[in-house]
């Protein structure tokens, strides 16, 4: 039984070093949701609206962050939908995140391009990133892995 346990605890520890490994091209962020995802409207690419969900994230590392999930590649996502998709919308404060994706500054400091990269090879500024919430492992592995609307940038 003790050996179960080990076994159980070892591999649970080598998680986060596994998804380092797996965040091809981008940036590893795990954290605290400090606030609910609210709507941001963008611009428009060949009549879809290129519009986004915030929250901020407390990192691991104590810093606070703005998290931009691009609403188009959300997996319930409906088509110039003007409110936060699903499951994006199901992302509660306290949730704990881990995400992939490019780290950015100008003003805030956040992640964004924390979905998938169409199948494009991954590179510091095309990763192919995720969104997990690992508070809610039923809302799936990435809920920004929608690639209906990939050919916009094909």
């Amino acid at each position: 039984m003790k050996n179960i346990l080990l076994a159980l605890a070892l591999s649970v520890a080598s998680l986060p070093v596994l998804a380092a490994d797996v965040c091809q091209g981008g940036t590893l962020l795990t954290g605290t949701v400090l606030t609910a995802p609210t709507y941001k409207a963008g611009s428009k690419l060949n009549g879809i609206y290129l519009d986004h969900t915030h929250v901020s994230l407390q990192g691991t590392d104590g810093q606070v962050y703005d998290v931009a999930m691009d609403d188009v590649f959300a997996n319930g996502y409906k088509k110039n939908q003007a409110s936060v998709p699903s499951p994006l919308n199901q992302i509660l404060v306290g949730d704990q995140l881990e995400l992939c994706g490019e780290l950015y500054t100008g003003g805030d400091v956040g992640i964004h391009w924390v979905h998938t990269n169409c199948g494009d090879t991954p590179t510091p500024t095309d990763p192919n990133g995720w969104t997990r919430d690992l508070s809610q492992p039923a809302l799936g592995n990435n809920l920004e892995s929608n690639e209906t609307y990939c050919y916009l940038w094909q």
